[in-house]
């Protein structure tokens, strides 16, 4: 028997395809092939919200094959991935191949190893209706509200512009942050640092003034910081209390979508999109020296924190045999999920555990080992026993004042023996160990200090702290957290400085119409309720018709009563101005955005109608006739470089110029991959160094 095995990406088929052997053919959908075209709506809103749906746009030579290759086959399995979004595309695969939507032909791979493939194919469904309902209500919500509301805001704002059920709120928590910063006062205070030695005279350590007769000390300028200082003047500093204590720290679970994301960020500064793809890479599968072809990690879209009982046993027993019974907790740790998640797979771990980062290490790129190493060491760790410190507190008593100090010390490492979270202020106010103390010791004062400080302002949001920001909220679902992130930047309505979200003019602007005209679009409440509505459709509680004719009430009109009250405004946004001027009246030019991308105009118009194309200049110059380096978009968007005297000059390099100078002729230094600066003029020097990791 011939049997035709879809999934949807190449690196997946070939492995799959390699454990299934003869009598199979797998084949790569590679993602969907239908959707609703994008050049009209394809909803029809009076039909019961009837999706319109096509073959995707150079995908009907595929499917035309498909259908050859479905009719020669005895039985055919849709293998796409284990979500809402992989058992649409088996929708609509088995829609276009004429499958019965009631026979059992749906599997899918937890993780793909030997194990997880012969369990997915052992244990075929049939297609799960209302997932992919609940998938069509999202697609189809997301397009009435994008189609219908950005048309609106680039009529009022500028050409060009989008809005979207979730992208929307995103931007407002990352506008709302910046509010916050803006109208914050900082307040002063002051703190005072002593610096201590115990009676042997050895060890040097710190304590903060904390009270006065019994009150805590607030202590608002340096008039009081220096009257407390005179008063202090003379003090002998006797230690009055020492309070001994000891904490458990345990250690945190293993890693869903979101928490992933957060800690590459924090710890390898890895943008959203970069760790999925290596993760993604990981669960299709790689070969690895001396083990083979096989997919490193779980399926990495997840809400859940659940764990097999097998995977646990295999980490149980690494745990045993590298660090010993200690190490492992008496009772087993399980780890609830927050909130109504898609418990359908795992955590992310790695698939077979006993396979450390070190074993795959030439054999994977640089991105997919800190990504594995990172997915492996939080397992592990999620299994391993907590970590035990003693605490100590000490007061030292000074006349009517009290001086504080904590610390700790670890008495048995646990699970940080192999790793601990990152945190966002990883700053820690009880991490020195203090040196021995009893009570009745007089410490030698070294120094002592009144320093001033100010109240800090809330953080901007990172792209880790603002997908935090999305999950505990419940906006959106691991699956779009990248999309979000990603849509906000490159629309302009937020840069980057650093790894911080700053919000643009243009950000803000349409923020703010969104809260005059369309407040549920940017109610993160609204929002999360809708999300909550849309699982219900998962589970069959809900239907999802009546789902969208709800929330589509609530949308439209607004949105009407929005177009009739803004007749005719159009909210202006200020413009850039440039250094370069304008040749024909001698002004400042501005950058203005037209349907070709951005352009430079003379702000004079109409008097005055000089443009020009906008000519991004970088600090290199041309290696090859001195001129002007400048950055150029290929037809897709994609950067590129060349010289500025085109087409007198030829030079052109896809590698980024770098502030730098050859020490040896003087040239610019570019950046190519393996973040190496080198000298283009490769004739007659050929110079090369390690960058530094600040941009250029």
């Amino acid at each position: 028997m011939s049997k035709l095995v879809i999934v949807e990406s190449p690196a997946k088929a070939k492995n799959i395809k390699g454990y299934l052997g003869k009598g199979y053919e797998v084949i790569a959908s590679m993602g969907h092939v239908r959707d609703l075209p994008s050049a009209r709506l394809s909803v029809d809103v009076e039909n019961n919200f009837e999706p319109k749906y096509a073959v995707i746009k150079g995908k009907e030579n595929f499917v035309k094959d498909l259908k050859k290759k479905a009719d020669k086959a005895d039985y055919v399995y849709l293998a796409t991935d284990p979500d809402r979004e992989g058992e649409a595309i088996s929708w609509h695969l088995a829609t276009l191949l004429d499958l019965d939507l009631k026979e059992k032909n749906r599997v899918t791979f937890n993780e793909i190893t030997k194990h997880g493939v012969s369990e997915g194919m052992s244990n075929p469904r049939s297609i799960d209706i209302d997932l992919v309902d609940a998938q069509q209500a999202r697609r189809i919500l997301d397009r009435l509200i994008g189609y219908k509301l950005s048309p609106f805001i680039s009529q009022k704002i500028r050409r060009g512009l989008s809005a979207g059920r979730v992208q929307s709120v995103a931007l407002r928590l990352v506008v709302d942050r910046e509010e916050e910063i803006r109208a914050f006062k900082p307040e002063e205070y002051w703190s005072i640092d002593a610096k201590f030695t115990n009676p042997p005279g050895k060890k040097v350590f710190g304590a903060a003034i904390y009270s006065k007769s019994g009150k805590k000390l607030k202590i608002e300028n340096k008039e009081q910081s220096d009257a407390i200082l005179a008063d202090l003047e003379n003090e002998s500093y006797i230690v009055s209390s020492v309070k001994k204590g000891s904490r458990k720290k345990s250690p945190t679970p293993p890693f869903n979508t979101s928490s992933l994301q957060q800690e590459a960020s924090r710890r390898l500064s890895f943008q959203a999109r970069r760790t999925m793809k290596a993760a993604q890479e990981l669960y299709e599968g790689l070969d690895v020296k001396g083990i083979g072809t096989l997919g490193l990690i779980t399926y990495m879209r997840t809400d859940s924190l659940r764990i097999s009982d097998e995977a646990r046993a295999e980490g149980n027993k690494y745990i045993l045999d590298t660090y010993g019974e200690k190490y492992l907790p008496k009772k087993p740790r399980f780890y609830k999920t927050k909130g109504n998640v898609q418990d359908g797979h795992e955590a992310i771990r790695p698939s077979v555990p006993s396979i450390t980062p070190d074993m795959i290490k030439g054999s994977v790129t640089s991105d997919q080992y800190k990504i594995y190493k990172l997915i492996w060491e939080r397992f592990i760790a999620s299994l391993m026993e907590s970590c035990l410190q003693e605490t100590i507190k000490v007061e030292i008593t000074a006349g009517d004042y009290i001086f504080t100090a904590s610390g700790y010390t670890v008495k048995f490492d646990g699970f940080t023996a192999l790793y601990e979270e990152t945190k966002e202020d990883s700053s820690d106010e009880d991490s020195a160990p203090l040196p021995p103390l009893a009570q009745g010791d007089e410490l030698k004062l070294k120094s002592i200090l009144g320093n001033q400080h100010f109240t800090q302002p809330p953080a901007r949001y990172t792209e880790a702290s603002l997908i935090k920001a999305l999950e505990e909220n419940g906006v959106g679902r691991p699956s779009t957290y990248v999309t979000i992130t990603s849509t906000i930047v490159q629309r302009e309505y937020v840069k980057r400085e650093g790894k911080q979200f700053v919000p643009t003019e243009l950000g803000e602007a349409v923020t703010k119409l969104l809260e005059d005209k369309m407040p549920n679009i940017v109610n993160v409440k609204y929002t999360s309720k809708m999300e909550e509505d849309l699982d219900k459709i998962d589970s069959g509680d809900k239907d999802y018709i009546e789902m969208i004719r709800l929330y589509y009430d609530d949308f439209e009109k607004p949105l009407e009563r929005a177009k009739k009250d803004m007749q005719g405004v159009k909210i202006k946004l200020k413009e850039e101005e440039t250094e370069e001027v304008c040749e024909k009246c001698g002004r400042n030019m501005v950058v203005k955005v037209g349907r070709f991308g951005k352009f430079l105009a003379c702000p004079g118009y109409p008097e005055c109608k000089n443009t020009k194309p906008l000519v991004l200049k970088t600090k290199a110059k041309c290696p090859e006739c001195g001129g002007d380096v400048i950055e150029k978009k290929t037809k897709k968007g994609t950067s590129f470089y060349g010289c500025s005297n085109y087409p007198a000059c030829n030079f052109m390099t896809w590698d980024m110029p770098s502030d730098d100078v050859c020490p040896n002729c003087g040239k610019s230094l570019f950046r190519r991959k393996g973040n190496v600066l080198y000298c283009p003029d490769t004739e007659g020097c050929g110079f090369t160094k390690p960058a530094s990791r600040k941009k250029s």
